[in-house]
């Protein structure tokens, strides 16, 4: 499977993460006794905060620091998907020291994404995105998904097939492109191009009323 980034030589660095209070940030996920990290994921998750601007990052981590992050290399580099906007949970995929590599607005994945059905293109198919975990098919009856996050800035999707197996299948996938309305994640084998699904137009209200007059005898 195709990955984008290499992680290797970063994670001791993340460690070393500093928060502006001078306390040092750890893992998420790590209460700080364990030496072995290989299989930790190394991604700051939390909310942007007040003093963000184009190239820095303020945010309040899950566990509870307050970090000062530089983004700029992440701008550069198309990485920062979503944008970022005070109050926003955000996925941050550390480079190095008070570097990112990698920003992913939690919040711009949510919503219902669809493009046209691949099969005949008769109507529209999907997902909806929900917090909490939670993913749902749109019309997408022989698919049942499960649960989606993000893993070391990539999506996880697990979802079952019915008529097959029958068990729960894992796949990850990297985000391409985030934005208000377009989300396009791929892995080795697919690619998924999605529009963010717009509201169906309502009945128009310019309907003439008869006036009571008109009844009377």
């Amino acid at each position: 499977m195709k990955k984008i980034f290499a992680f290797t030589g970063v994670l001791a660095a993340v460690i070393m993460m500093g928060s502006c209070g001078n306390k040092t940030a750890k893992f998420p996920f790590d209460n700080g006794d364990s030496l072995d990290v290989a299989n930790v994921d190394p991604t700051i998750y939390g909310v942007c905060s007040d003093g963000s601007s184009m190239n820095v990052l303020r945010m309040v981590t899950d566990t509870g620091d307050t970090l000062t992050v530089n983004i700029e290399r992440a701008q550069e580099e198309g990485l920062v998907l979503g944008g970022i906007q005070v109050g926003d949970r955000l996925a941050v995929v550390p480079y190095k020291k008070d570097t990112a590599q990698m920003v992913i607005n939690q919040a711009a994945l949510l919503g219902n994404w669809v493009m046209p059905n691949p099969i005949d293109g008769s109507d529209e198919v999907g997902i909806t995105i929900k917090e909490g975990g939670i993913v749902e098919g749109i019309e997408q009856g022989s698919i049942v998904y499960k649960t989606w996050r993000l893993v070391n800035g990539q999506l996880e999707l697990v979802m079952m097939r019915e008529g097959g197996s029958e068990m729960d299948e894992t796949y990850l996938y990297d985000i391409k492109k985030l934005t208000p309305d377009s989300l396009v994640f791929q892995n080795a084998d697919d690619i998924y191009e999605y529009g963010r699904q717009k509201p169906k137009e309502q009945y128009g209200t310019d309907i003439k009323l008869e006036e009571v007059e008109d009844f009377k005898m």
